[in-house]
């Protein structure tokens, strides 16, 4: 939860030094299991840029620990002008380092449509 924390710290702030402290050179971020990864720190600064400014509580709970990798339950809740939830599920792979090697999150929208349209 300490590089949870600061992940958030760094987002809130729109920090984007904080990268190179929370993830590895390499670092492959997939903001959705669908879509290809950003790859590199500069990958992931510009990815962060999208955010900058924007208002938003956050919450998390650790739900598994195997090893080096951690599954985190992350609650997003964008305040106005533009209202959005989000409940995500972070797979988080931590190199020797403590830094995240794999970020993967799994986003989900209440209230949005969560299957195929027939």
């Amino acid at each position: 939860m300490h590089w949870v924390s600061g992940y958030e710290r760094a987002w809130r702030g729109g920090d984007l030094d904080a990268v190179a402290r929370l993830f590895t050179e390499g670092a492959r971020y997939w903001p959705s299991p669908c879509e290809p990864p950003e790859i590199g720190l500069a990958a992931i600064r510009k990815f962060w840029l999208d955010d900058a400014g924007k208002t938003f509580t956050m919450s998390s709970d650790v739900e598994a620990v195997d090893g080096r990798t951690a599954v985190v339950r992350v609650h997003v809740d964008y305040g106005p002008p533009n209202q959005q939830h989000y409940r995500n599920l972070w797979v988080l792979r931590f190199a020797e380092d403590g830094r995240v090697a794999h970020f993967e999150e799994w986003p989900y929208w209440p209230g949005k449509n969560y299957s195929a349209a027939q």
